[in-house]
């Protein structure tokens, strides 16, 4: 009998010691604390010593700010995202306990919100029940995949040479008007074809800037998959500098969800510089062109938020578009350069490419993609390989052609394929080209098929080339479509085609002349 009481009091105390274990308390110490230095968005205030970074702080009950730091004398370093009433010196603060969070969910989708979710788009409050640390830890090399699928972004250049793979992390780097948002919109109309999600993250952007292109998507049709993150010029630096945290947290959401989630940061630089006034207001020490020395740190936990992750945290993928804004095309500037280290590659524009015609205006021998041919479907492989140093010798020959030299036949020849090729990798503005379309017109410049096409006529022949392949020959473009690779067979039967549509294309040349 006693051992059998022992029993049962052993069992009642593992149980006891187990439910103690795992216990977790979730209140939090109430306190009040009052403002005692406010400049500009950031305040000074006492008597809430014992909150956390990133704690949501109620001011006078419509007004709403977050613990941005300590500082000696159990002072706390607000800053201010909301303000109902004015906010004075010596008014009331409260502890909410909670982490500055962002509201996510499906009803986002096609949405316009601020950083702290709420609405600008006129169509009412966003309806969800589910919330998401704005802040968060970005996931560990355990819980990630390696890069392998490709995110298509409808531009040849790119498909071809510095393919994207989903969860990778692509700077975009230019001057102003260099086509930066003209590459990121075809990025997203191609998405809007797939089941990708698309995050627009504007930071400190013009309003009018803000509102053409949410209509050229919705024009478009792509802004059913496609939310806008909002911050503008105009707003308080503190909306400014959460914003891409907001993008990011709304990112994990879908990503939880196994979602392949696109978002693009446009752009860094501004949000560099929000930083930059935040600190500055907080007086901490300036470093190199007055930005605080761990602006590095800033936007590192922020892209390393991106990522192919493994199937125990959801099996999705974020794949990240950060913009940064260059001025005279020198990328040795101090917040190019800390992107560029941190990304995966960067796709760099260049001014006078931009303005010699060259559309995309996309610097092949200053981009890179470190993921490379490991984010290219086969087909693309096969048409695409040694593109890149093709192009790369005809700039280096034509450079040289400009000291006046005499050139003979061979090189004569080899200028007038490179001419042929910079005509093939040039695209319109807002048509994104479907992968197979891309591997059909690469197939025609890989073979030579176009090596009596004058350059001038390249657009014309390529335009020319899908309309007959796809009423033609439907079947070879489901065939690239759906395998995604060209089979001896294939191969074959597309050189045939191929050769037949250009001897026509040519005859008709001929002719017309």
């Amino acid at each position: 009998m006693e051992s059998q009481n022992s029993t049962f009091f052993q069992t009642i105390q593992s149980d006891i010691e187990k439910a103690l274990r795992s216990y977790q308390f979730k209140g939090f110490i109430f306190e009040q604390g009052v403002i005692q230095k406010i400049s500009a968005s950031v305040l000074i205030a006492k008597g809430i010593s014992n909150s956390f970074c990133g704690e949501m702080i109620q001011i006078n009950r419509d007004s709403l700010a977050f613990v941005f730091g300590f500082i000696a004398n159990d002072l706390v370093q607000l800053i201010l995202l909301k303000e109902g009433s004015p906010v004075h010196t010596g008014d009331p603060i409260y502890r909410t306990g909670k982490p500055l969070q962002i509201s996510v969910g499906r009803s986002l989708l096609g949405r316009v919100v601020s950083p702290i979710g709420s609405p600008l788009d006129g169509k009412g409050e966003v309806t969800t029940n589910h919330t998401r640390n704005i802040e968060s830890a970005a996931p560990s090399v355990m819980k990630r995949k390696p890069v392998q699928e490709p995110l298509h972004t409808g531009i040849k250049v790119i498909d071809s040479m510095i393919p994207i793979g989903k969860g990778q992390r692509e700077l975009i780097v230019g001057d102003r008007q260099t086509g930066k948002s003209a590459l990121l919109m075809d990025t997203i109309l191609t998405q809007a074809k797939t089941d990708t999600i698309c995050i627009f993250v504007a930071i400190s952007q013009r309003s009018s800037t803000v509102a053409s292109i949410i209509r050229t998507l919705t024009n478009k049709k792509a802004i059913q998959n496609t939310i806008f993150i909002v911050s503008l010029a105009e707003d308080p630096a503190s909306l400014r500098y959460i914003a891409p945290f907001a993008g990011a947290a709304v990112a994990e959401y879908f990503a939880s969800m196994g979602k392949d989630v696109l978002v693009v940061y446009d752009d860094l630089s501004k949000h560099a510089e929000a930083y930059r006034e935040i600190s500055l207001l907080l007086r901490r020490p300036p470093s190199r062109e007055a930005y605080p020395s761990d602006i590095f740190y800033l936007h590192s936990r922020l892209l390393e938020r991106a990522g192919s992750f493994h199937k125990s945290i959801g099996g999705g993928t974020i794949t990240a578009l950060p913009v940064v804004e260059t001025l005279g095309g020198d990328i040795s500037q101090y917040i190019p350069t800390n992107l560029i280290s941190i990304t995966d590659g960067q796709i760099y524009l260049e001014k006078n490419m931009f303005n010699a015609g060259i559309r995309p205006a996309i610097n092949v021998g200053l981009s890179v993609s470190r993921v490379g041919s490991a984010a290219q479907t086969k087909a693309m492989k096969k048409v695409s390989s040694g593109l890149r140093l093709e192009l790369s010798q005809y700039n280096d020959l034509k450079a040289f052609t400009e000291f006046g030299t005499e050139l003979d036949n061979e090189t004569k020849a080899r200028l007038t394929k490179g001419e042929q090729l910079v005509e093939i990798m040039k695209q319109k503005d807002l048509e994104p080209l479907n992968i197979e379309k891309q591997v059909i017109l690469l197939f025609a410049y890989k073979y030579n098929f176009t090596k009596n096409i004058p350059p001038k006529r390249i657009a014309v022949y390529q335009d020319n080339l899908y309309r007959y392949m796809k009423t033609r020959y439907p079947r070879f473009v489901s065939l690239l479509e759906t395998k995604k690779e060209i089979s001896p067979n294939l191969e074959k039967a597309l050189s045939r085609v191929i050769q037949r549509f250009t001897q026509s294309f040519m005859k008709t040349e001929n002719e017309s002349l």
